[in-house]
């Protein structure tokens, strides 16, 4: 019989883990919810090593940013080539103006790559977080899409929208809902 801090550390780690990534016909229907526009992929950006940003960090200087990292780079194309395995040639992709999300986005490859501002992180200012979560809710609001669409952010944004923390690169699967809230459908691991 485990000793109560060998359960206590068990517990822990199921608690920390989350749920069961979803199997192989899971994962499959995520991909069809994505493919005809029922749902949005929320990606959190690809690797990029620290926590935060600097204290000097300016928006739109990226020499002042965390930045993605050659793995971080291997990442975010084999998102976008995952992706394409899956049917999905191009999408319409947004972005936060953070330059490793946008250097995620444009290396997926899936299309042209549109800053949205909702999508900043708050990380450093936590009053926004209210705000720009109900601005990505209108912004996702239930419409005839009919097209891929995947939103590439941070992990307070997702957080904030689905009450899920992702690692580097994960992406949640979610339907925007009538009442503006996401349903979350799924989650897709990051590439090994």
């Amino acid at each position: 019989m485990p000793s109560p801090a060998r359960w206590l550390l068990i517990l822990t780690l199921l608690v920390s883990s989350g749920p069961a990534a979803p199997g192989a016909a899971a994962d499959e229907a995520l991909w069809d919810a994505l493919r005809d526009g029922r749902a949005v992929a929320l990606i959190r950006h690809a690797l990029a090593p620290g926590t935060g940003d600097p204290t000097h960090f300016r928006l739109g200087d990226c020499a002042t940013q965390r930045n993605l990292s050659d793995e971080g780079r291997a990442q975010a194309r084999a998102i976008g080539d995952r992706f394409r395995a899956h049917g999905i040639e191009t999408a319409e992709v947004h972005s936060s103006q953070w330059c490793r999300c946008l250097e995620t986005a444009r290396l997926l490859g899936l299309g042209p790559v549109e800053a949205l501002p909702a999508l900043n992180s708050f990380f450093g200012d936590r009053s926004k977080g209210q705000e720009q979560t109900a601005a990505i809710e209108r912004f996702l609001e239930p419409e005839a899409v009919g097209v891929p669409r995947v939103l590439v952010t941070h992990q307070v944004n997702i957080t904030a929208l689905t009450g899920l923390f992702l690692g580097s690169g994960a992406i949640v699967v979610a339907k925007p809902g009538a009442d503006g809230a996401l349903e979350v459908l799924g989650r897709l691991a990051p590439p090994p």
